[in-house]
């Protein structure tokens, strides 16, 4: 893919004259800063493109796959799973929420060690397991067995999800890591289109094949494309800028330094320890704010996870239900995929997030209150493109709202998703069987949470022009009194010419 021109000129020689050329200790920088223009932009869209090649198509795979094993359990749903498991009344709620108690405890620990290790065989060696212990629902004979696996499938899908985020955040600029998580967030919308389409194959001619259910055909054929996937991709990920082996030294070099260029701060892997991170990201008010936004934002995408039983209310039959689910994903991922280069694009964050949610908040509130089906039929679509578009910038949003040092920067990302996933835990019983068609007391309540979304989307819009004046403010005292610059960067303090995107 092409780099914008936003993005080209991030590496400017003009962004770059606030930078400490002591900041990166090597003999690159006095060549970088002297560059022309013209070089930075040839060499940024050479450097954009290697980087691009070798980490989004395989991590948007990743997701796909990582999001597929852990909601397939809503196709499996649709053949005889809960008939051959003795399943019954908030049973499937259950076994939907118990996968993220596990997911959500390791998150954290997981994030924290992702900065002391390769992350490109890290993430692999995950995937590789998730795969293997996804194959292993098929394997279920009673419901207890299925919780088993449910929870073995938490543990070992949680290091992918904020260690992929945060590898991005390690290699792109604010504005191109909007972008780039907007490919990478799709793998979601592709799950669930994908998702449907399997479903349909798998259950409409696996079932009771070799004597096998078709939902057991389901989670083996998925499972085993995982672990295939999981080898090729500890040869072909990427690692940090300053350690990858597919770079060469000039490349490495001015990898790093255009991180630099952009945020004014380098991105020094061991400058502080672990601990530091965590308790500098623990300090930083904000992050409790971005945490809340982050988990009313899944509570209101907690009905993807029972997506096909939603629009098997429209009255049609198990496979053609599948089949109708496809449509909706694929609408939903052209549209994540325009809001997020408009949000790259204008450096807005907040009121693509509000407006989104306000998109989300109509679809579930039209889907509640008709039995229409031409109506509610819309209404479904508009559901997850507004909330689902919208979750990929608020991702972007946490990442470049935390830029260094790295390990506060993993701590928070982690953080906000770790509680942000919590919403997952209880908002999974949102939607009882027994509510079923209308689901009204999902619905109403998913209305109202889209609607607060947004509104906290603009509380922090106006909450970061605050903290940049504030730094507006103090860049002057020390430009009037030099000494009390080198006081202020003994601590947790921006640099200077950083500003907070909203």
């Amino acid at each position: 893919m092409e780099p914008s021109k936003d993005e080209l000129d991030l590496v400017s020689p003009t962004k770059s004259n606030n930078l400490n050329p002591t900041s990166l200790n090597d003999p690159w920088t006095a060549k970088f800063t002297s560059a022309s223009p013209e070089w930075h932009q040839h060499t940024n869209k050479t450097l954009l493109r290697k980087i691009d090649l070798h980490l989004l198509p395989f991590l948007i795979l990743m997701y796909l796959l990582n999001f597929l094993d852990r909601s397939n359990l809503a196709q499996a749903r649709q053949g005889t799973l809960e008939t051959d498991l003795g399943m019954s009344g908030t049973d499937f709620n259950l076994a939907t929420s118990i996968f993220f108690v596990a997911y959500l405890l390791m998150q954290l620990p997981s994030n924290m060690l992702i900065t002391r290790l390769r992350p490109s065989i890290y993430l692999s060696s995950a995937m590789a397991l998730w795969g293997a212990v996804s194959a292993c629902n098929a394997a279920s004979q009673k419901f207890t067995h299925l919780l088993v696996v449910r929870i073995c499938l938490g543990i070992v899908e949680a290091p992918f999800f904020p260690g992929a985020v945060f590898l991005m955040s390690s290699w792109y600029s604010r504005a191109e890591l909007t972008k780039r998580m907007a490919y990478f967030y799709s793998g979601n919308a592709l799950a669930n289109m994908f998702g449907g389409v399997i479903g349909a194959g798998v259950l409409g001619n696996l079932e009771g094949a070799r004597g096998v259910s078709g939902w057991r055909w389901l989670f083996i054929i998925e499972g085993t494309i995982t672990v295939a996937v999981a080898f090729a991709a500890a040869f072909v990920l990427p690692d940090y800028p300053n350690t990858t082996r597919w770079l060469s030294e000039e490349e490495r070099a001015y990898a790093s330094w255009r991180l630099l260029a952009d945020i004014n701060e380098s991105d020094d892997q061991n400058s502080r320890s672990v601990w530091d991170g965590l308790k500098l990201a623990l300090r930083d008010y904000r992050l409790y704010l971005f945490v809340l936004l982050q988990h009313l934002s899944l509570l209101s995408q907690t009905f993807q996870y029972f997506f096909p039983s939603i629009v098997g209310t429209l009255g049609y039959g198990t496979i053609e239900t599948l089949w109708l689910t496809a449509p909706v994903w694929f609408a939903t991922f052209l549209i994540s995929v325009c809001v997020t280069w408009t949000s790259s694009k204008t450096g807005d964050r907040s009121l693509h997030i509000f407006f989104l949610m306000l998109l989300a908040a109509v679809g579930n509130a039209v889907a509640t209150g008709t039995t229409k089906v031409g109506a509610r039929f819309f209404a479904m679509f508009l559901m997850p493109m507004g909330a689902v578009s919208s979750y990929q910038i608020i991702l972007s949003w946490v990442a470049n709202s935390f830029p260094r040092p790295m390990v506060k920067r993993s701590a928070a990302v982690a953080i906000a998703n770790m509680f942000g996933n919590t919403a997952s835990i209880y908002g999974s019983y949102m939607y009882p069987a027994s509510a079923a068609p209308q689901y009204i007391p999902g619905g109403s309540a998913n209305s109202v949470i889209c609607l607060l979304v947004g509104l906290l989307a603009l509380f922090l819009r106006y909450l970061h022009k605050w903290e940049n004046k504030k730094l507006e403010k103090a860049e002057a005292e020390e430009a009037e009194n030099p000494e009390t610059a080198a006081v202020a960067a003994s601590g947790d303090r921006r640099a200077a010419g950083f500003r907070y995107i909203y």
